[in-house]
């Protein structure tokens, strides 16, 4: 689906506003620049119904967005996951879980990193679930909790509801965090023994989930952190190890709750190997981000001319050279100088020169057809005309993992989301509030599958 941006006219009064809601029939406000992110909702929720259909009974699916939803924005995606049935969420901050329950989104929300002990009254107060594992640190966040909340009203629900649910990490391999398993009972004492706390659940995290021998090592010693607590009289409403790679890979078991993250966006993990039973799931995942743009400018170079920084680039020929209004400040990684391949009319161009934060070039001299001038898309991620550039292929070409490449992606992005085809929402930097929509060309602004 293509998104056509619109010039922009007249005089702009920048309003900070991240989201903006599109209504059936209304048009899209003109987007600041010709390059921008397309976030296809119903995508989304399709990968998530394939990861839970692997799942045995019982089993539920948390969304992970962190890292603004793997960089395709966190709040609009969890509006979409949460109208869809998605029962929790995940995030890696405290900031981040704030963002989401200031955007009106009230279902659970567990941050898996920890934070600072003295904003654990916060989290409570916020309904907002929070990660210990460290001794010292679990000590610290039992005292701010008495310290902070002793004539505090209880937050609606009771006294239960009053009380900061607390997962409790175990460290089981990947060697980054949580307390050792033979540690797990005492640490989950103490926050029983608090009246200002209550044990929510006990999680850790798969080092390799494509390596099956170390998956089955954490495995075994998450099952025996867990029945250690068991045997201690401990109950546990959640427990959770494996994210979107084991369950592709079939590497750990699922327990309580799986954390899906990448698969939830479209991606396979890298070099993941993905069992049998999950392969049909896997082959109908569907990419939920694709980058596009337009050329700010198309000329002919002469042969022997330097393109962009260094120069790293020189042609060879006289050459026809597209540039492009984003780059390295926008996520586009220099790494990816003299190396990337971009569609346009569903035809392979090379990016030529280095990437510089705000531009990239590409060689259109080879595209059959017309000359290609500023009109014509670009995509850099995504699909094209029976075509299609992965995130994995990118990582590829820039030495990096296909999580960073999309969690990479700026906020300075415009990113218009879809449901059905349909523009629903955009989210940009600021926007024009008294415009009430785009046009190019005389017409308005459509999505076109």
């Amino acid at each position: 689906m293509t998104i056509l941006p619109s010039a922009i006219g007249g005089r702009i009064t920048a309003v900070r506003h991240p989201l903006i809601e599109i209504r059936r029939g209304e048009t899209l406000p003109p987007l600041p620049r010709t390059a921008w992110l397309e976030i296809d909702l119903e995508a989304l929720a399709g990968n998530v119904r394939l990861l839970q259909g692997l799942l045995p009974a019982g089993v539920r699916v948390e969304a992970v967005v962190k890292a603004d939803a793997y960089g395709h924005g966190a709040v609009p995606v969890a509006r979409a996951l949460v109208a869809d049935g998605m029962g929790s969420l995940s995030v890696a901050t405290f900031d981040e879980a704030l963002e989401l329950r200031q955007a009106g989104i009230e279902v659970p929300i567990l941050i898996v990193f920890p934070i600072p002990p003295e904003l654990a009254p916060d989290a409570r107060r916020h309904r907002l679930s929070v990660t210990v594992g460290d001794g010292v640190l679990l000590e610290r966040t039992l005292a701010a909790l008495a310290n902070g909340l002793s004539a505090a009203l209880p937050a609606a629900g009771g006294a239960s509801a009053s009380r900061l649910a607390i997962h409790l990490e175990v460290e089981t391999g990947l060697g980054r965090g949580g307390v050792d398993p033979d540690l797990a009972p005492a640490a989950a004492a103490a926050i029983e023994s608090s009246p200002h706390a209550s044990l929510a659940g006990l999680w850790s995290h798969l080092q390799a989930p494509d390596n099956a021998g170390l998956a089955a090592s954490q495995d075994r010693r998450f099952g025996t952190a867990s029945g250690l607590l068991e045997a201690a009289g401990a109950t546990l409403p959640a427990r959770h190890l494996a994210a979107s790679g084991a369950v592709l890979a079939a590497s750990a078991g699922t327990y309580d709750v799986v954390r899906a993250g990448l698969a939830m966006y479209g991606i396979v993990p890298d070099g993941l190997t993905v069992a049998e039973p999950a392969r049909s799931a896997a082959a109908g995942l569907r990419p939920v981000m694709t980058l596009r743009a337009r050329p700010i400018r198309v000329a002919w170079l002469e042969a022997g001319s330097g393109v962009s920084y260094g120069p790293t680039f020189t042609t060879a020929r006289r050459s026809r050279i597209a540039t492009l209004p984003l780059g390295y400040g926008d996520g586009y990684p220099r790494s990816l100088s003299n190396r990337a391949q971009v569609l346009v009319r569903g035809v392979r161009a090379p990016q030529v020169g280095t990437v510089a934060m705000d531009a990239l070039m590409v060689d259109v001299t080879d595209v059959p057809g017309p000359e290609v001038t500023v009109d014509d898309d670009f995509t850099l991620l995504g699909e094209q005309d029976g075509d299609r550039i992965d995130a994995t292929d990118m990582a590829r070409w820039g030495n990096t993992i296909s999580y960073e490449v999309v969690t990479a992606m700026s906020g300075r992005l415009p990113r218009v989301y879809y449901a059905a085809a349909e523009a629903v929402a955009l989210r940009t930097i600021a926007c024009d509030a008294s415009r009430g929509g785009g046009t190019l060309d005389g017409g308005p602004t459509k999505a076109s599958a």
